[in-house]
């Protein structure tokens, strides 16, 4: 694989953004494992953090860069700091910088990755599981496939938890008044709601480790989205909300994606 650290300048943000992105290459190798890769129309994964991490976290904190050889995709790492993936109520809007500009840049620089839906897939832990969700949900015409691991996809009347983790002034910074979260663009129930008649429908692969306090969230959100007619690959396993959990799912979710690699008669 081949590793890129990328600082560019977002226009939507007005600031520099940091992404890193992981590229299969062909490698010969007297030691280490030798690699083949596509050259063109490479599968990409969107693989999103959790609060308090960033660009490298994924990178740091599992095997993801070998795991993804083996599958021969491509995993852009992008960084929205706290912000949940959402245009902020104190105007940074890392929603519309993720959803619309992200992917113009990483095609405009990354010419080789692929453009086809079925091949382009979202992903994430905790925070990035909630958004990887929103992004599948609200835009199922870009992703065949979305991961999300331990999400916190149950947000009405779970003002109290949410205050033990941050106060107030940040979750409104981020959603607005607490008291209207449910039912907002914010809350995962009115995204099912919303788009449950959307063609087409994009696959998930939702797990929660199961000492993990968002576990019962996780399997009612999954069953939400079963009777909403998407197809969910439910998986649960013994673990908490920790990287010990993630790094063995996201290698289970890779297999699920089950990427097929470029045949020749595609590099032509």
């Amino acid at each position: 694989m081949a590793l890129f650290q990328c600082n560019v300048y977002s226009n939507v943000l007005g600031m520099e953004v940091a992404v890193n992105v992981i590229i299969p290459q062909t490698t010969v190798k007297k030691i280490g494992t030798s690699s083949t890769a596509p050259v063109t129309d490479i599968p990409v994964l969107y693989l999103l953090h959790g609060m308090g991490g960033n660009e490298t976290v994924w990178l740091r904190k599992t095997s993801i860069e070998r795991y993804a050889t083996a599958a021969q995709l491509a995993v852009i790492f992008p960084a929205t700091d706290l912000a949940w993936y959402t245009d902020t109520t104190y105007d940074l809007r890392y929603w519309t910088y993720l959803s619309e500009e992200l992917p113009q840049l990483m095609q405009q620089f990354f010419p080789t990755l692929t453009t086809k839906r079925e091949k382009t897939f979202v992903g994430g832990l905790s925070m990035g599981g909630y958004g990887a969700c929103k992004w599948a949900l609200l835009q199922p015409k870009r992703f065949g496939k979305a991961i999300v691991l331990s999400a916190p996809l149950v947000l009405q009347g779970q003002e109290a938890l949410l205050l033990e983790t941050r106060d107030r002034a940040y979750w409104e910074g981020i959603f607005g008044p607490l008291a209207d979260l449910a039912n907002s663009c914010h809350d995962p129930f009115t995204w099912v709601r919303e788009f449950s008649k959307t063609s087409p429908k994009p696959e998930f692969f939702v797990a929660c480790g199961t000492e993990d306090p968002l576990h019962p969230a996780g399997a009612y959100y999954q069953g939400l989205l079963q009777k909403a007619g998407f197809t969910v690959d439910w998986q649960e396993g013994p673990g908490g909300h920790e990287w010990q959990f993630w790094d063995t799912w996201i290698q289970k979710a890779l297999a699920w994606l089950a990427v097929t690699p470029a045949k020749e008669e595609d590099k032509a």
